[in-house]
């Protein structure tokens, strides 16, 4: 017998329930039962019939297998820069990536872009596919910080992965993501190396005085010495200041600090190094002695 309920409100009731009780389910007409100790619950059903089923895409695939927790890794790096409702709906997704024996995925808001890879067991044609937004989330829900493995299968069209007991199907973005290559840039030869969660939390404590509408943070560098400035329409200010190890051209720059504190948020490496070339470019975020992670952020008028 099969039918189909709210999935919602069988999460929430059995959610509340004690986790030791026994519970009892059953179908009878067009309600299912629900039962635990002296709860019970009924809740309305819909034919099983109607319920929409997708099928595989029947074309060749692509197959990759990583780990539960390096994809969980990769996905949570990147996710964050992912666009919310932009009419260019192929930046509300990630691009995801397989070209040789690397696994690429991009996220990109058109104002920062986050880029991680991971290096495969072979080699692979080129393809790509962008994942959306929903798919992402639940992604990093349903994943597990194992190394137990994902199969990843990569069609026209369509994406499934496979782990535990969860395979989940899901139609791609029919779009073109923009050329990331063009975007990450090189030659920013002003630069320096600091701590993550310092940097972290003087930003946040510098934030916290910022314009509520524009959070524009004000950055000056300068020899061995960094100063994170924010004010907001009421004429307050705060100020952090930092040492570093900086002996190139002074910078002065302005930026977006949620999207600083995003990065330092969503990477779990000690160290950060950051990169400049004037103050009117972006900064590109790396970590020390590791090439597969670039965040590079456009600087905004202060």
């Amino acid at each position: 017998m099969a039918t189909t309920i709210s999935a919602r409100k069988f999460f929430d009731i059995t959610r509340s329930l004690p986790d030791d009780c026994v519970i009892d389910i059953a179908i009878k007409d067009s309600r299912v039962s629900v039962k635990a100790n002296k709860s019970r619950f009924a809740i309305q059903t819909l034919p099983a019939k109607d319920y929409p089923v997708m099928t595989k895409a029947s074309s060749e695939a692509v197959v990759i297998t990583i780990s539960q927790i390096q994809l969980k890794r990769l996905l949570k790096q990147v996710e964050f820069a992912m666009a919310q409702q932009d009419i260019r709906y192929y930046l509300n997704g990630l691009l995801f990536e397989v070209n040789g024996n690397q696994l690429n995925i991009v996220g990109t808001d058109g104002h920062r872009l986050s880029f991680t890879s991971i290096h495969l067991d072979q080699n692979y044609n080129k393809t790509e596919v962008i994942l959306p937004r929903k798919t992402v989330i639940e992604l990093i829900k349903l994943l597990n910080e194992t190394e137990e493995l994902v199969s990843v299968e990569l069609y026209k069209g369509q994406v499934s992965f496979n782990f535990n007991d969860i395979q989940l199907i899901s139609k791609v973005i029919d779009g073109k993501f923009p050329d990331y290559t063009r975007v990450i840039p090189e030659g920013h030869n002003n630069q320096f190396t600091i701590d993550r969660v310092q940097f972290l939390t003087s930003l946040q404590r510098a934030s916290i005085l910022s314009n509520e509408k524009y959070r524009g943070i004000r950055m000056m560098i300068a020899d061995n010495n960094l100063k994170l400035i924010s004010t907001n329409t009421e004429q307050e200010e705060a100020e952090e200041e930092l040492e570093i190890h900086y002996q190139q051209d002074p910078i002065d720059i302005g930026f977006n600090v949620t999207y600083l504190i995003d990065v330092l948020t969503n990477i779990q490496d000690e160290k950060v190094n950051l990169a400049f070339l004037d103050t009117n470019s972006s900064c590109l975020f790396t970590i020390p002695n590791n090439n597969d992670y670039k965040y590079v952020v456009m600087p905004m008028r202060i």
